[in-house]
Order: C-alpha cells, then structure tokens, then sequence
C-alpha cells in the first residue's frame, strides 16, 4: 500500500485464475455484486457511461456514476468517476474526474490486482482531503470485498 496527494494504490494476490478474477472486474453485474451497486443487465463497454444504485449500508440514496475508459481482456480495466460524489443537492459534473485502473497479473499462486486511482490533486481543493479519505478507505474495503467474491463464486 502506497499513497501520494495525487493517487490511491493497492495491491492482492487473489487465490484464483486470472480468469476468474478478470469476470468479477470486468462484468458489470459480477462488479456490481462486490462493489455494491446495482448493475443487473449492464455492460461495461468503453467509452460508455454507465450507473446504477450503490447498495451499501447508509449510501443508496447515493447514484453510482462511471465513463468506462479501456477495457483490455484480462488485463487492464478502468473507468473515470467523480470521486466521493455523495452529495444529490451537489453538481460534480463540472469537476475534474479520477481515473481507476484494475491491472491483473498471472502469479504463482493465483492473480495479483493492482488497483490504482489517479487525479486526486484536479478534485477542488474545498473536497480533495475528505474524497481522498474516503476513497482511500473504500478501497481497503473493496479489496476485501473481490477477493471474497472471487473465493465465493
């Protein structure tokens, strides 16, 4: 775990075929189960925007927006969003956006994901610390939650 003003990244070695993990980042509704966003009957398809209700405990009033940007077959998949955009009385359109990368890497013993998300230091100064924070912290917890879905399914 590294972190900089500018970019989140982390790092897992998931106990699985690069396969199976690439399924769970870059299928819209197997994401959706581990990020905890409704997604059924999506596709990820780049250069499209795609959305969907976030799930998670205290958060769905909370509309989950991304532009997907590549995607690379089984090994990069990313997206740019407006980070930490929780607030509905609140326009993040006119913001600068973080780009998030899932990179996959055939190990011994199953597949390192390496997540990184980029951009923090364009995000307004008034709510840079806290989408930092925040996400910093989701991130934690979203590596927690791929590595259970993948071992699950």
């Amino acid at each position: 775990m590294s972190t900089s003003t500018d970019r989140i990244e982390r790092q897992i070695l998931i106990k699985a075929p690069r396969s199976k993990v690439w399924r769970a980042i870059s299928h819209a509704e197997s994401f959706g189960d581990w990020f905890m966003v409704s997604l059924k009957g999506k596709r990820f398809v780049p250069g499209e925007a795609i959305e969907g209700q976030i799930t998670h405990p205290g958060y769905e009033h909370v509309t989950w927006r991304i532009v997907v940007d590549r995607i690379e077959p089984e090994y990069l998949f990313s997206f740019r969003w407006h980070p930490y955009a929780i607030d509905p009385n609140v326009d993040y359109s006119h913001e600068p956006t973080t780009l998030v990368v899932f990179e996959l890497e055939e190990t011994r013993g199953g597949t390192l994901l390496r997540l990184t998300e980029s951009g923090f230091d364009k995000i307004p100064a008034s709510r840079r610390g806290e989408a930092f924070r925040m996400n910093s912290n989701g991130w934690d917890s979203q590596m927690v939650n791929i590595e259970n879905y993948v071992a699950s399914h």
